[in-house]
């Protein structure tokens, strides 16, 4: 399991040259004006994890496989983008497809570089995106509520939860909450998520700063920095030029620019561990001759559940999952070192998976 995240924001704040240097590509056409992204663009990187590697020497596997995070590069939106205005609808439908949002916020000075409000201030450009996808939100629930009267009258069971849900959700947004603040119940999560709010998504708010402010930030990523505080969100500071540049280097020159630049690792690295963080992400592997993998699950997901994200018939014939913590199939320099220490365990189907496992799943088929 990878997930998917959305690269939104305002016009010529840096989306697409920080798809382009994430993705270490140039699908994405960088230029200075509105709508210069038509179509989302789409593109897969490696979830860099120095763990895998380690694993993977200790193992002698012959292949290294890591998770995986796509990137959707969503055209800019503007002000009235829930009517339509701009490309507006084919932009909130690319939005209801991904699991997270990574909100690009122009936190850079240049008189070269336009930006559509004719100001800098990225709280208040937040504040545009959100309103537009809030009343987009609103319209799709006063609509949905309409189309559940039907049902209601029947007595459908389904559709009095859904009112309720929907009932939430509109209360919320009538009052100029985002649906992310509403509290769901766990029975009701299914059917929740099901609604595809916008605003229900998670946001992790990407400060673009000038590449003097890179390891520091400024007074526009602090202000940043307060909102997303506020608002349970998660936020991450990069340069999208430095990205840009150490994107087209070889690694070793990429880490010797970042030291020269005082940054200690690259923004990509930086934006999965925010993200991982706000969507509750972790990994465990699987390790043997053939390959090193890396898989990507929620916290809290348990041995049966861990082991479908493979394949669909682990889960159903789950019997149970040979365990060994990261640090201890280290320590032990691989599986043998690791139960001769007594560190290798054999967990059932309540066994919640922890972050850095080594996992081994016996199932029948």
């Amino acid at each position: 399991m990878g997930f998917r995240m959305g690269i939104v924001g305002l016009p010529n704040v840096g989306k697409s040259t920080l798809f382009n240097a994430l993705t270490r590509t140039a699908a994405a056409q960088a230029a200075n004006f509105p709508f210069c992204t038509i179509e989302p663009n789409v593109g897969e990187v490696a979830v860099p994890d120095p763990r895998l590697d380690t694993l993977a020497e200790i193992a002698g596997s012959k292949q290294i496989i890591p998770t995986r995070i796509t990137f959707v590069d969503i055209a800019g939106l503007v002000k009235g983008a829930s009517k339509g205005e701009g490309l507006g609808n084919q932009f909130l439908a690319n939005i209801r497809e991904v699991d997270a949002i990574a909100h690009v916020l122009r936190c850079f000075e240049d008189g070269d570089i336009t930006h559509v409000e004719g100001r800098v201030d990225p709280v208040a450009d937040a504040e545009t995106i959100e309103t537009e996808l809030m009343i987009a939100d609103l319209e799709s629930v006063e609509r949905r509520l309409a189309n559940l009267q039907r049902k209601l009258k029947g007595g459908d069971k389904e559709a009095v939860a859904q009112e309720r849900l929907l009932k939430q959700a509109r209360d919320a947004l009538e009052a100029g909450r985002p649906a992310r603040t509403i509290t769901v119940a766990e029975d009701d999560r299914k059917a929740w998520d099901m609604l595809q709010l916008l605003t229900a998504k998670p946001v992790l708010y990407v400060c673009n700063v000038a590449e003097e402010d890179a390891a520091t930030g400024n007074a526009f990523s602090d202000a940043v920095a307060t909102m997303a505080k506020e608002q349970g969100a998660g936020h991450v500071v990069i340069s999208a030029r430095i990205e840009e540049e150490i994107s087209q280097l070889p690694a070793d020159e990429a880490q010797m620019f970042l030291s020269e630049m005082g940054l200690e690792e690259a923004g990509l690295d930086r934006l999965i561990r925010a993200a991982y963080a706000l969507l509750g992400l972790q990994t465990y592997f699987t390790v043997g001759p053939k390959e090193a993998r890396a898989w990507t699950i929620t916290r809290g997901t348990l041995a049966p559940q861990a082991a479908g994200v493979i394949h669909g018939d682990f889960e159903k014939g789950f019997i149970r999952a040979e365990t060994i913590a990261y640090e201890d199939y280290v320590a032990g320099k691989g599986e043998a070192g690791a139960r001769e220490a007594g560190k290798f365990r054999v967990e059932g189907k309540t066994y919640e998976v922890k972050d850095g496992d080594v996992l081994h799943f016996l199932f029948n088929a």
